[in-house]
């Protein structure tokens, strides 16, 4: 959640136009994947999290949001060092049939490191931006269709629907009777289930919200207006050419640094 008693100089980055947030965050992301080097993304990683008071949230807040995707990295780091097949560089350590070398080290540090140089971004921008005023901001500053923009904004509100609904189908489960215990076949089972049960209630919503939008004229095919304007300020095109200039730096340094692996040779 962003801070709302923090001073407004620790959310100058939250109160940037959503697009140019998503186009600086895009763009960020996209040069970063141009290297399989961990010294990229980790200059990325840096300025990133230097940059989080700035959107007026609280690294604690950050750490919660970003659980599942550290431990991804943390998954991709493990499974590379043990399973990767190609083992170049020199010997770090050799224990029975697990070797790890300096370039298998390097390939799952940048790995790791770029899923979450790659997904920060996206984590600080929605995290800080309001459905609303994303979905007016791609009809007014990108000319987006409204179709497109309204579907993405419905979307986007149903989205913490989902947390709920999970939970109140496990507690049904639960009062049936029917509880996995400490087998983990059956709670591999039931966690399937329970996906599949969320993904028929979800596509039964979105089938209610879309007749509902349509029986309200949401594709009624004439102009729209907006409620609220979204300018796009030198401010906006500002954070856009600091995320390209950021990307650029990083690969500057990667390339300084002798490290430098393209991702197509």
């Amino acid at each position: 959640m962003i801070d709302s008693s923090a001073p407004v100089g620790q959310r100058l980055l939250a109160r940037r136009n959503p697009v140019a947030k998503l186009a600086a965050a895009l763009i960020l992301s996209v040069l970063l994947l141009a290297t399989l080097d961990p010294v990229a993304p980790a200059v990325a990683l840096a300025a990133e999290l230097a940059a989080v008071p700035l959107f007026g949230l609280r690294y604690a807040t950050v750490l919660r949001r970003m659980a599942p995707l550290l431990l991804s990295a943390a998954g991709v780091l493990v499974t590379l060092v043990l399973f990767a097949a190609e083992r170049s560089g020199a010997v770090l350590l050799a224990a029975g049939p697990l070797t790890v070398t300096t370039g298998v080290l390097l390939t799952a540090l940048g790995l790791a490191l770029r899923l979450l140089a790659v997904a920060l971004p996206g984590v600080l921008v929605f995290a800080t931006t309001d459905p609303t005023d994303l979905a007016d901001a791609l009809i007014q500053n990108v000319r987006a269709p409204a179709r497109f923009a309204i579907g993405a904004l419905a979307a986007f509100r149903l989205v913490p629907l989902l947390s709920a609904e999970w939970r109140l189908l496990a507690m049904a489960r639960r009062a049936r009777g029917v509880d996995a215990g400490r087998n983990p076949a059956r709670r591999i089972q039931q966690f399937a289930a329970t996906s599949f049960g969320l993904l028929v209630l979800a596509i039964r919503r979105g089938t209610r919200l879309a007749t509902a939008m349509d029986a309200r004229g949401f594709d009624a095919g004439v102009p729209r207006t907006s409620a609220r304007r979204q300018r796009f300020t030198l401010a906006d095109a500002t954070l856009i050419a600091g995320a390209g200039g950021l990307g650029v730096l990083a690969l500057a340094l990667a390339v300084a640094a002798g490290t430098f692996r393209p991702l197509v040779s």
